[in-house]
């Protein structure tokens, strides 16, 4: 008896030490964000959460498709270009910080990271349509 109370309490000590030690998804997300600094030309300071950097690649999709619809399509051809340049040269592999995101929110963070690397973003790192185009006229 002593033997099963001993190795149960050990089993629930172990579990619960190791619950204590994961990270949450936004600590992931910032640790991710901070790995792909260097591949995406992006500001350290540039930490997005998943849902941060989801909410600004919903942003420039947005513009661009506005773009399209009134005409612009040269324009939003050559920013989905610049992104697309950005995230192929950061390469195929992921780095290591960011193995426990899922593939869609890998991207999201890939994406929003490359944005802010573009000089897309506003001080508060929302995507900023009028730095878009100054960026793509120059």
């Amino acid at each position: 008896m002593r033997r099963t109370t001993t190795a149960l309490l050990t089993t629930c000590l172990l579990l619960a030490a190791g619950a204590g030690c994961s990270k949450s998804d936004d600590e992931e997300a910032k640790d991710c964000a901070t790995a792909l600094t260097e591949r995406t030309g992006s500001a350290p300071s540039d930490t997005p959460t998943v849902s941060e950097a989801k909410k600004r690649v919903d942003a420039l999709d947005k513009t661009l498709a506005s773009m399209v619809r009134s005409g612009y399509e040269g324009v939003a051809k050559n920013a989905s270009d610049a992104v697309e340049g950005k995230t192929q040269t950061g390469g195929k592999t992921r780095p290591e910080a960011c193995e426990s995101l899922s593939e869609d929110d890998y991207r999201a963070l890939f994406t929003a990271k490359s944005i802010n690397g573009l000089g897309w973003t506003d001080k508060d790192g929302e995507f900023d349509k009028l730095k878009m185009v100054e960026a793509l006229g120059s």
